[in-house]
């Protein structure tokens, strides 16, 4: 199983209430991702928002930049908002990441988790969904073909165009990131792209249905097993002991949650809930190597086999060090707990 970090850029300096600092902030992510890769992590990904909380608007320079401290790690998105991008550009920017990093680059597509992007670049949501499938549909024409032939509703169309520069990567990795949505998953195994399954609350085995209908779409449509991986993407943190990491996670994970709650309608978040989400069965990765070990595979069984899993622990303000700490016990115990 590949394990890694995915992070979102948080606008953190340190965990004691310091002023923000942007310039620091980005300064210690690449601090991480290089720590990331030096204690055999297997991939770091990198979100896109478009907000304050968060410095990562432009997810490939912070890749770019982490390619050239980097020398075995796959650098990904995590995810990029194709919705509101233009698919060419993507392609672009990702297969030159491609050739500074000398293969290492890989995307995860989705419509990302917040709305802010399609006010921002002139988007209605009421074409959510078209957006999304017609921006698609010309990322793998082009990740497939030097030269594009394509037309659509809301893009130019494009006339045995070449788009260049071609990555080291044939064919490039693609992977489709996804929430809770049937026909999400339904679409990944249709067109037999890798399945990300974003798991940020609730139970994990809840999502297996959803999983099962992947498969199954995948297999209609004459792709093997072997083709249709799925990766899970769960909020984390490792700490020397479990009581350690609940007590260090916790206040952080409430404030950010309880914040994001009052956007989407969720109450606010308590100790027990919390609790009940980093017990046995909940979506949280919280506690010591042993047991976040333990439930990486619990986990993995409950979704029919995982083949990547990766930590997000940018939520709860936990601060540079606490940070490092936590990426080093991943890579130097968990990592090795779970292929063991």
């Amino acid at each position: 199983m590949e394990i890694g970090i995915d992070s979102f850029a948080a606008r953190f300096s340190d965990g004691h209430g310091a002023e923000k600092n942007d310039t620091k902030a980005m300064a210690q992510l690449l601090e991480r991702m290089e720590h990331a890769d030096k204690v055999g992590l297997d991939i770091f990904g990198i979100g896109e928002h478009h907000r304050k909380d968060f410095l990562d608007s432009a997810p490939t320079m912070i890749l770019a930049a982490a390619a050239a401290r980097t020398k075995r790690m796959r650098l990904t998105s995590a995810v990029t908002v194709l919705s509101a991008a233009d698919p060419v550009r993507v392609f672009q920017e990702f297969a030159t990441l491609d050739l500074i990093s000398q293969g290492r680059a890989e995307m995860v597509v989705g419509r990302g988790s917040f709305v802010d992007a399609y006010p921002l670049f002139g988007l209605s949501l009421n074409d959510y969904d078209e957006l999304f499938a017609e921006k698609l549909d010309l990322l793998l024409k082009i990740r497939d073909n030097e030269f594009v032939t394509w037309q659509g509703k809301f893009r130019p169309a494009l006339k045995n165009q070449p788009v260049y520069p071609r990555p080291q990567q044939s064919p490039f990795p693609i992977w489709l990131g996804v929430g809770g949505t049937p026909e999400s998953f339904i679409r990944a195994g249709a067109l037999g792209l890798p399945l990300m399954i974003a798991v940020i609350g609730g139970e994990t085995h809840r999502f297996r249905p959803l999983v099962d209908l992947y498969r199954e779409a995948g297999k209609r449509a004459g792709y093997t097993p072997e083709q249709l991986p799925v990766g899970l993407h769960s909020l984390g943190y490792v700490g020397e002991t479990t009581e350690k990491a609940f007590e260090e996670f916790y206040p952080g994970y409430a404030e950010a949650m309880t914040r994001i709650g009052k956007e989407r309608g969720w109450p606010p978040t308590t100790r027990a809930h919390f609790e009940a989400q980093a017990g046995p069965t909940g979506a949280l990765l919280v506690g010591s190597p042993e047991d976040v070990a333990a439930k990486i595979l619990r986990h993995g069984e409950a979704l029919g086999g995982i083949t990547r899993l990766t930590f997000m622990m940018d939520t709860a303000g936990l601060g540079h060090e606490r940070l490092m700490k936590s990426i080093e016990l991943i890579g130097t115990k968990v990592k090795p707990l779970v292929n063991k």
